[in-house]
């Protein structure tokens, strides 16, 4: 969110926040959350009473309530599909669970209950809070508006029942009722939640004005062009919410290898069991079996195998500054093979700073006495770039003096009165039309090539007059952040090939610096659904897109991406909700860090899942051609657990992150 540093008198009309205001459920707002906590705390205190030998009767009935707790609801869940002829891996583990508890190892089945109660809570809370993001977003536009009538009265009507056709009036410092077009004023509009440009854009009649935009100090009239229900924030709206749902797939596929392994095991345990007896064996020896092979053809050791590596990659990333929201993101992220990076706020810092300091010859001013004086005169105003040229000033410790007679016009610039001298600070074209002196003609024009030769590059140019008399120009930009062209460099050597720029900003300053960085693909100029549509092309085309971004306007591009990834410090809370991960620190550089470790997640997976196969294989072969003794198959099994949990911890060591920003 962007921030003022310095004090400033307060606006006459306070401006609304330019994301939406936060609604986040509670965590233990969450049944899933309260009792998975309940089970944890339960396993946490009767843990230690067993390994340190106190009697059965003082840990068991703790782990009975952690099983009852954690279990219940996965358990009644798994009734329920068997009502409707399915079976999922959730009920499977309950069981596998009780038979481990049939067998003695009570603990192992806690744990097992444990993990899957926590992970059902996460996944509770991360589709809730998207939820609460979502409905937040709506928040953005204005719930009333002032609609003119045709015999020039006004009336307060809710947005929703504004009309395609209606004039709205829309006052200094209020968010835009509708989207439509400037009929009548000017002024300057801050359009940052829906293109992410970080200056606000200059509006005359004729304009394209958008819902939820806040209006600067000039008063606008508005025809409304749009209804509520198509206007560009419901459009974004729609798209977060489509998108989302374009994953179900993904997930269908994976109940469908739940359901085929849940049967499978169901169907082979019934066997060990049913075909020895048809044999004339012992009833107890072939339950005995049975529950063998229960033990030793448990997933523990599978899901082991991908747990540990993701979640310590997590954990790795986590504290070096990026929050990665869940284990499949970061088993996604190393998928990624290509990359669509935001501009503003993103690649650079988002917030505008002085980078030219251009007296003119003959002025007798330097770069300070240029800037001391533009500050001054800027000081009043809330304007952008009037605190660019403050802070810039005050960085410098230059002495402000106080202005009098202090005037802003919409689209043009400021007057005020320092030290004796009128001073104007403004627009370049505006404020060299209305210099009628002839005499200073060449001045004049010294002025405007320099302001163009600044905008060329991508500058917004600021010319500073005192007495009517252009006395130089400044030039103010976006930073660059320090580690975009490093971090755009190993993003292309991860995925061969080059990122891609999409930005709302205008082509000009976007080829500025995507030349800097090094991209060649840029796309400028772009509303939320155009981004979406550049997203979509990609994945049209068989890439697996990563989208970086950290604004509303970005939100649904973020959504349609194979993975998302936010700038947190700065980012809308649209955007964080939507993300899959978020860079806590706004370290750029930690984008191809967190992609290389979720590629050496990813072989650690691999090489488990190798390990617990051989161990499952050896095991249930010896169980079902031989016998194989209940206290070597859980040993086995426990073995395979063990080492694989073990080899994905390594993940947790610091060398994992110094190898992933080498290799990024």
């Amino acid at each position: 969110m962007p921030t003022t540093l310095i004090e400033r008198p307060a606006p006459l009309v306070a401006p609304r926040p330019d994301t939406a205001p936060r609604r986040r459920t509670r965590v233990f707002a969450l049944p899933e959350a309260r009792w998975a906590a309940t089970a944890t705390v339960l396993f946490l205190i009767a843990l230690p009473l067993q390994l340190t030998g106190a009697p059965a009767w003082a840990w068991g009935p703790l782990y009975a309530l952690a099983y009852a707790t954690g279990g219940w609801e996965p358990a009644w869940a798994g009734l329920r599909a068997l009502r409707e002829k399915t079976l999922d891996v959730d009920l499977l583990m309950i069981v596998a669970a009780l038979g481990a508890a049939v067998v003695g190892q009570v603990m192992d089945g806690a744990l097992l209950i444990v993990i899957f109660a926590t992970s059902g809570a996460l996944e509770a809370l991360a589709t809730a809070r998207t939820a609460d993001s979502v409905r937040g977003l709506l928040d953005l536009a204005p719930a009333t508006a002032t609609r003119l009538l045709d015999d020039g009265a006004e009336e307060n009507v809710p947005t929703e029942l504004l009309a395609v056709g209606d004039t709205i009036l829309v006052r200094p410092g209020e968010r835009i009722g509708a989207d439509g077009r400037v009929l009548d004023g000017a002024s300057e509009v801050d359009q940052a939640t829906i293109t992410g440009e970080p200056l606000p854009a200059a509006k005359e009649v004729g304009d394209e004005v958008f819902a939820g935009t806040l209006n600067g100090t000039g008063a606008l009239r508005v025809k409304v062009e749009r209804d509520a229900s198509d206007s560009v924030i419901a459009r974004i709206v729609a798209m977060v919410e489509e998108a989302s749902e374009t994953k179900a797939p993904t997930q269908l596929f994976i109940e469908k290898v739940e359901q085929r392994y849940s049967i499978g095991m169901v169907i082979a345990t019934l066997a060990v069991f049913a075909v020895p007896l048809a044999f004339g064996a012992a009833l107890t020896g072939s339950l005995l079996r049975a529950m063998t092979f229960m033990i030793v053809a448990s997933p523990c050791a599978v899901v082991l195998a991908t747990m540990p590596p993701l979640l310590s990659a997590i954990a790795n990333a986590g504290r070096h500054g990026v929050l990665v929201k869940s284990a499949v993101v970061m088993e996604r992220l190393g998928q990624i093979d290509g990359v669509a990076l935001d501009k503003t706020g993103t690649l650079t810092e988002g917030t505008p700073r002085v980078t030219d300091l251009r007296p003119l010859t003959g002025s007798g001013l330097t770069e300070d006495g240029l800037l001391a004086l533009a500050a001054a005169a800027e000081h009043p105003s809330e304007h952008p770039l009037a605190r660019a040229v403050v802070d810039a000033a005050r960085t410098r410790d230059l002495p402000l003096t106080a202005a009098e007679d202090f005037s802003s016009a919409p689209g043009i610039g400021v007057t005020a009165t320092v030290d004796g001298r009128a001073v104007a600070v403004g627009a370049p074209a505006r404020l060299l039309s209305e210099d009628e002196n002839e005499e200073e003609d060449a001045v004049a024009a010294r002025a405007a090539a320099i302001a163009a030769e600044l905008e060329s590059g991508g500058r917004t140019a600021v010319l500073v007059e005192a007495d009517g008399v252009p006395v130089g120009v400044l030039g103010i930009a976006d930073r660059l952040r320090p580690d975009a062209a490093a971090t755009v460099t190993a993003l292309t050597s991860l995925t061969g090939t080059a990122p891609v720029l999409l930005t709302g900003d205008n082509p000009r300053a976007a080829a500025r610096l995507a030349a800097e960085v090094g991209i060649t693909d840029v796309r400028a100029g772009l509303l939320p659904q155009d981004k979406v549509t550049a997203v979509q092309e990609q994945k049209a085309a068989g890439r697996k897109v990563l989208v970086v971004g950290d604004g509303v306007n970005d939100a649904p591009a973020l959504a349609a991406a194979h993975t998302g990834i936010a700038m947190g410090r700065a980012g809308s809370d649209l955007a964080l909700e939507t993300a899959d991960a978020v860079i806590v620190r706004d370290e750029l550089a930690t984008v191809p860090a967190v992609v290389a470790l979720s590629r050496r997640a990813r072989s650690f997976v691999v090489q488990n899942l190798a390990v617990a196969s051989v161990f499952i294989s050896v095991l249930v072969v010896w169980d079902l051609v031989a016998t194989l003794p209940l206290p070597l198959g859980v040993l086995g099994h426990e073995g395979s657990t063990v080492i694989v949990g073990l080899n994905g911890l390594r993940l947790l060591r610091e060398a994992a992150w110094t190898r992933a920003r080498a290799g990024g």
